[in-house]
């Protein structure tokens, strides 16, 4: 059995253009371009993380500052919870900053695979506290829908809503953003969530508004409102992140590796493909079978061909390692 691996090539982020480039990587207007060896793309994706990490939290960080100005001059309950929700987001930068922060240690006899599963396990962090919220929210909304609030200074308090929604939603953008170009699942998670929140201060404004038109129930009605959305985003986020916990892959993902393996004649069949998700590395391992009269330097031509076109269809893809097989009727 002759069995070897790719280079790893760590691009750590999806190019999302078309299969139809060559082998040489071109890039196109310099979009992503970068020298092979020069600059371990995995530690650049990784700055990258910790760079979008460390903004998106001075970000939040001046958010809650202007808030809790405005909050210490209306004194508003609404605000204060609102203000609560806004720290708790920004409070999720940290495991993210943990998490990309390991990704660049290097692999060692213990953890052969580095540690990029850190992320995914930043990712279960930040699903659980946007599930706390929605639980906060909801219970909030039910009170407040039970036992109506009056709330005061609402023109102060529209300010503060739309500090928190603008702040909040130029966080989510950049983050949402900077993950799907680096392939992090935990930070575009961060990023819907950061959303969320601003969806959140938006409702304080909408409640406040719904209040100073005469309509108590505006209020936790549309808490509840956001309690839905937040649990949807617990639920698309959640399976994505279980998912590569679980060592899963999207289909269409092998049938990606299987589309390229047909583009050599010389393989008589895929015997199997697996494929996992290691933070933002895609791992695969493809066993096929060959001629069986072929020589081991036929084998590894044919080894280094399905690879070439594995890495022109999947450039993403980190390592990829082929088992070869005589194919015996």
């Amino acid at each position: 059995m002759l069995k070897t691996t790719t280079a790893d090539h760590s691009h750590g982020h999806s190019h999302g253009h078309s299969h139809g480039h060559s082998h040489g990587h071109s890039h196109g207007e310099g979009k992503h371009s970068h020298t092979h060896g020069s600059i371990d793309p995995e530690i650049t994706s990784s700055e990258r993380g910790i760079w979008a990490v460390k903004w998106s939290f001075v970000g939040l960080m001046l958010t809650v500052t202007l808030q809790a100005v405005v909050f210490w001059i209306s004194g508003s309950v609404a605000l204060l919870a609102d203000l609560i929700h806004n720290i708790g987001d920004a409070v999720t930068a940290i495991p993210l900053g943990i998490a990309f922060f390991m990704a660049r240690w290097k692999p060692n006899q213990r953890f052969s695979y580095g540690y990029g599963r850190a992320e995914d396990l930043a990712g279960v962090a930040i699903v659980s506290l946007v599930l706390l919220s929605a639980f906060i929210t909801g219970y909030e909304s039910i009170e407040r829908l039970l036992h109506p609030q009056s709330l005061d200074h609402l023109g102060a308090l529209f300010v503060a809503a739309a500090i928190g929604f603008i702040g909040n939603e130029i966080v989510a953008l950049f983050r949402i953003r900077v993950g799907k170009e680096i392939d992090s699942v935990a930070l575009v998670a961060d990023g819907y969530h950061a959303r969320a929140d601003g969806l959140v201060s938006l409702s304080v404004g909408l409640s406040a508004l719904g209040l100073w038109l005469g309509y108590p129930w505006a209020d936790p009605v549309i808490g509840l409102l956001i309690t839905l959305v937040l649990l949807r985003i617990v639920w698309d986020s959640g399976k994505t992140i279980f998912t590569r916990l679980l060592d899963g892959v999207e289909p269409e993902t092998i049938n990606q590796v299987r589309h390229a393996v047909s583009h050599v004649s010389a393989v008589k069949n895929v015997k199997s493909i697996q494929a996992r998700w290691i933070g933002r590395k895609l791992h695969a391992e493809v066993a096929i079978s060959v001629d069986s009269t072929l020589s081991v330097l036929e084998g590894a031509a044919i080894v280094t061909q399905v690879k070439d076109q594995i890495q022109t269809h999947m450039p993403y893809l980190t390592n990829v390692a082929v088992q070869v097989q005589p194919d015996v009727l």
